[in-house]
């Protein structure tokens, strides 16, 4: 029998624009939009959750933003400020939590306190006595970094992520052995670790919309997502024995071409860059992740390679956003102002894909 274990999935709150709310006071209850300003070419990175109420989101247009916004507060991102204030909230996760945590970006860990919690028994006392640690855990990011987080409880990495994208913000909701099959019924399918929007496509026009619909088919899934059919059957019902990955290695994929000659046709570099994009995108759907961080690398003639890059808040998975982010990359710094010997396209930020707040009702 497999042993017992407490996972915690902690997320921050709108982590970027929380962080610009709480340096800058006279911020907070606003639509803070954190990105680049409507009246220049950019994007958002990060919107408050007063900000998601128009629509607005990671990604988007700055320009679309402000027609969905035109109150909102545009803020430009402070990358090293909100990794600084990351390592200080990783500070506290180890000091309260210990060292079994894996960090999945700068505001997304998972932490595994079960040897913490050993003593107790069975499994879903084991799992209730998690709940006084993970109130202490909130309480201390709050006290110490006046920011609010939500952690989710559960006995796998997939219920702790799927449990900390309710009720957000400033959520604790905790999922046990032995209620989980019930909890998951309600859940659209994409909640599921790794049904992303092609898959959930492809599941939504074989009429499965919830979790229950996976979870009462006699259908073999293998005719619809391949060889992953019986494992995302297992996760309907709540199995997951994936561990924490605990390697420090950062993990990223990307994409280059060498040009046999030096270029500086912009319709050749649309598609080389499309190219990249498609080939990142499917690595991205066969390890069902998404990504945080988009780069572009350049090189010229005389072998100087620059690179630049744009991390958002949200995980992207498809292609026509890893496209778009990287022109805009390129046009940004103007990197094409003269040939180019090689083109590279990359991402990093590797995390977990799943709705982070489905705002579905639980009495």
């Amino acid at each position: 029998m497999r042993a017992p274990r407490v996972i915690f999935h902690l997320d921050m709150d709108a982590f970027y624009a929380s962080v610009e709310q709480r340096d800058q006071p006279e911020w907070q209850g606003k639509p803070v939009i954190v990105g680049a300003p409507p009246e220049r070419r950019g994007v958002v990175c990060a919107a408050s959750y007063e900000a998601r109420k128009y629509g607005v989101r990671s990604a988007m247009a700055s320009v679309t933003a402000w027609r969905l916004c035109p109150a909102g507060v545009f803020v430009r991102p402070r990358m090293e400020a909100y990794r600084a204030e990351s390592a200080a909230i990783m500070e506290i996760v180890q000091r309260l939590g210990g060292n079994l945590v894996q960090q999945v970006s700068v505001d997304e860990a998972y932490i595994d306190v079960t040897a913490q919690l050993a003593s107790a028994s069975p499994h879903d006392t084991l799992l209730d006595s998690a709940l006084p640690l993970a109130r202490a855990m909130k309480e201390a990011i709050r006290r110490e970094r006046r920011l609010t987080a939500t952690i989710g409880v559960a006995p796998n990495k997939l219920l702790a992520k799927i449990a900390s994208s309710q009720f957000k913000p400033d959520g604790l909701t905790l999922v046990a052995d032995s209620t989980k099959t019930a909890f998951l019924r309600p859940l659209p399918v994409d909640a599921i670790h790794g049904v992303g929007r092609v898959t959930g496509e492809a599941l939504h026009r074989a009429g499965f919309r919830t979790i229950a619909d996976l979870q009462d088919t006699a259908t073999d899934l293998r005719s619809l997502v391949g060889s992953w059919g019986p494992e995302l059957r297992r996760m309907a019902f709540g199995e997951d024995d994936r561990p924490l990955d605990l390697d420090d290695e950062v993990k990223s994929i990307s994409s280059e071409n060498t040009f046999d000659r030096d270029t500086a046709h912009r319709a050749l570099l649309r598609a080389c860059l499309r190219e990249q994009a498609d080939d990142i995108a499917r690595k991205l759907k066969a390890h069902r992740i998404g990504a945080t961080t988009v780069q572009v690398k350049v090189r010229y003639s005389d072998f100087t390679t620059l690179t630049r890059q744009i991390s958002v808040e949200e995980p992207l998975e498809d292609a026509r956003s890893v496209y778009r982010l990287g022109c805009w990359l390129l046009g940004r710094h103007r990197l094409v102002q003269r040939p180019l010997r090689l083109l590279g396209l990359g991402v990093s930020g590797l995390r977990d894909i799943t709705v982070r707040q489905l705002h579905l009702p639980f009495g």
